[in-house]
């Protein structure tokens, strides 16, 4: 059986193809205004990287912001149920989640079969999201992917005590009018995420192992803030950023 599973994020669009229990491929591109073509273009990609044909396709599942938007698609999944597939798919010993996106975060706690049993989400402020560290990283003139490695050299972290988005820009901006040290700001930018998703996370109950996904997995300035706030190694696979259109993709192989 060949399924796929697509996640539409406000940020990023990723694609999952799984083959007869396998995941053969997955693929990750800018969503840019039209989530539909998105969706369409993500799966063209994963199809034409393996060679497997439209007509092959036996499912396909879409979730994440855009879901409702991928009219190609057999169903649309939420997120939550999405990503507590994927991650039990990837590392089965999983029970708690936390998932950092473009405009939202979340956390989850699995039960033994990987089901979500409780979750917490904060989808109404764009702090502790990307695209806050987006923001963050233009008004401090870094590059995104540069973000975390460059926080790692902070010797003392920047105090950012705002858990507002707005506010927390404004801090940063006072920062750096003073003069304060580029690397102090970023960790201390790291630091507030930090304290804001554990905060989350804990609503939900930290069960270890807990699995970080997303596409802010990838800050490695976040991850370590995280992990010091939970007191706990996070796991981060290689797919943290597809895990959602993983578990789409896993779940397409369940419809009838």
């Amino acid at each position: 059986m060949i399924t796929v599973g697509i996640d539409i994020g406000s940020i990023t669009a990723k694609g999952a193809l799984y083959i007869d229990g396998e995941i053969k491929n997955t693929k990750v591109i800018f969503t840019g205004y039209n989530s539909e073509a998105a969706g369409k273009m993500v799966l063209e990609g994963l199809l034409q990287e393996t060679g497997i044909s439209r007509e092959a396709v036996d499912k396909i599942v879409s979730t994440g912001y855009g879901r409702n938007n991928v009219k190609l698609a057999d169903k649309a999944i939420t997120e939550i149920t999405c990503h507590g597939a994927g991650a039990f798919y990837l590392h089965p010993g999983v029970r708690t989640i936390i998932d950092i996106g473009g405009q939202d975060s979340k956390a989850m706690s699995l039960d033994e079969n990987g089901k979500v049993r409780e979750f917490s989400m904060n989808d109404k402020c764009a702090a502790g999201t990307g695209r806050f560290l987006e923001v963050m990283a233009r008004a401090l003139g870094v590059d995104l992917n540069d973000f975390g490695e460059m926080s790692l050299k902070s010797k003392k972290p920047s105090k950012i005590s705002s858990l507002c988005a707005v506010f927390a820009e404004s801090e940063v901006i006072s920062l750096i009018s003073k003069g304060e040290c580029r690397e102090n700001i970023m960790a201390g930018i790291h630091e507030s995420i930090a304290v804001r998703v554990s905060a989350m996370a804990r609503r939900v109950g930290i069960i270890e192992p807990v699995m970080m996904t997303g596409g802010v997995a990838k800050n490695i300035g976040v991850v370590k803030a995280l992990e010091e706030k939970l007191n706990t190694k996070l796991i981060i696979t290689q797919t943290a950023q597809e895990n959602g259109a993983i578990g789409a993709a896993i779940l397409a192989a369940a419809l009838n």
